[in-house]
């Protein structure tokens, strides 16, 4: 067992010792995704009959899939109070939409409002920007089907975690200028917003943060699998784009140890000055993916502020 880190909260402990302590390579991807594949189990239907759980392939074309499946996730009983597009985690090279069904189903519940998650194309297959075309694209369906799914088109955003939330950053800097509609908040959980060169991490490493689920050599691994052409558009990536402006509301969440947690608080500032609307929360002794402990008091805390932030801007 290893020895606890005493800046952790004991109560997400667990979460460290359930967390395998190799770094994500070439070398240990695959096994990465199949133990995601094995984890990724959707819950009898009989559990959550009040939540209805259904597969789309969503057309894409153009820099986006020919065709992309997704997770649609609607209330059973009530009409939608609006419509969420969901970008799963995974460092950009792992993961899909299975992972979040639990925490998609509760959202739904205690949200009242329609996911859709997306299964966009994953690096090193697929660099830079395929996922962000693909979850653009899947965006644009959910525009298109918001009179049959009984969304108020106003009432639309984005949510992202890890990963996800640096391509749900990027979607709603890329829906800023393509549209198809003006997001109402984007929620960036922990988001991956910024390539190792250019962290604040590197150039001023933090001892405490990053040593946890999440680490360096994981982060530089999934980055440069991720950006594999140096000349990529800067204006496409969340951290590294040099205009702010005209962005929905964002909530930023992340935790006091996260590898991330200086770039996202960077990444507020950087809105804030730009003029958006910013509700960013640092949660104290909490590591990447915190959230996933449920019952833990900081992640239940966590969800509170999720919830309100949600009820102001999809109400």
């Amino acid at each position: 067992m290893t020895a606890m880190d005493k800046n952790v909260d004991p109560a997400l402990w667990p979460l460290v010792e359930a967390f395998p302590p190799v770094a994500v390579s070439a070398e240990t991807l695959h096994a990465f995704r199949a133990a995601m594949v094995e984890l990724s189990v959707r819950p009898e239907a009989s559990t959550h009959s009040d939540v209805r759980i259904e597969e789309v392939n969503v057309p894409g074309g153009g820099a986006a899939a020919r065709s992309i499946r997704c997770l649609l996730f609607t209330p059973a009983r009530n009409p939608p109070r609006g419509a969420l597009l969901h970008v799963h985690g995974g460092g950009f090279v792992m993961g899909m939409p299975e992972m979040d069904v639990a925490r998609n189903i509760e959202l739904v519940r205690a949200a009242g409002c329609v996911i859709l998650s997306v299964d966009y194309r994953l690096a090193p297959e697929h660099p830079h920007p395929a996922g962000l075309e693909d979850c653009h694209a899947a965006l644009r369906w959910l525009a298109a089907q918001a009179q049959a799914l009984q969304i108020p088109v106003a009432r639309m955003g984005v949510i992202g975690e890890s990963a996800g939330g640096g391509l749900a950053a990027a979607l709603a800097m890329l829906t800023r200028n393509r549209g198809p509609v003006e997001l109402a908040c984007q929620v960036l959980v922990y988001p991956m917003l910024v390539p190792p060169r250019h962290s604040i991490d590197t150039s001023r490493p933090d001892p405490r943060s990053g040593r946890h689920i999440w680490t360096r050599d994981s982060n530089d691994y999934c980055w440069s699998a991720y950006m594999s052409d140096a000349t990529v558009d800067a204006a496409t990536i969340a951290g590294l784009a040099p205009d702010l402006e005209g962005l929905p509301p964002a909530f930023i969440a992340v935790g006091e140890l996260d590898l991330f947690v200086h770039d996202n608080l960077a990444y507020s500032s950087r809105l804030l000055a730009a003029g958006c609307a910013v509700e960013a929360h640092l949660y104290p002794g909490a590591i990447h993916g915190f959230d996933r402990m449920v019952d833990a008091a900081v992640s239940q805390r966590y969800w509170r502020d999720l919830l309100a932030f949600l009820q102001r801007h999809l109400d």
